[in-house]
């Protein structure tokens, strides 16, 4: 999953002297992040970037309750899928960045999304990922790229 900031600015955090310096806003990204939590939610990967995160998700329906695998009438989206954890997401930062900055619009519309489909795939996409802030000659050692999460599981 990629979700990109609104015109591609750098909200949340700016490159100073080769490093990247975690603004307020890409804080509060991280934090939402580390606090995505219900059981069958695993975040394998993220990494946050100064203006998008990319990340990978895995859902493991078989710890999500039947009744919570039906689209909801109301919002007309499964509850506990992909679209409602990264809408719920973007919503949560959204409000935060409203009420604590002058950003109105911080995403763009939609999100980039690719289901993996084997365990090759899965590691050619996690080193994409991993590998985001080295491509962007932000370090030179994924490893060295503070604003990153590996195997949360909740």
């Amino acid at each position: 999953m990629t979700s990109v900031s609104c015109d591609r600015k750098p909200i949340f955090g700016q490159i100073n002297a080769g490093e990247m310096i975690l603004s307020d806003e890409g804080e509060i990204a991280k934090n939402h992040l580390e606090n995505l939590n219900f059981n069958g939610l695993y975040i394998d990967q993220f990494v946050i970037m100064p203006n998008h995160i990319h990340g990978i998700i895995e859902l493991d329906n078989s710890k999500i309750p039947e009744q919570n695998r039906k689209v909801h009438s109301f919002q007309g989206m499964i509850p506990k899928s992909l679209a409602s954890i990264v809408k719920g997401y973007k919503i949560g930062v959204t409000k935060w960045f409203r009420k604590n900055s002058d950003i109105e619009k911080v995403w763009q519309r939609n999100y980039y999304e690719h289901i993996i489909r084997d365990q090759k795939e899965f590691e050619t996409i996690s080193a994409y990922i991993r590998n985001n802030p080295v491509r962007a000659q932000l370090v030179s050692n994924p490893d060295e790229w503070p604003f990153q999460i590996t195997q949360f599981r909740s």
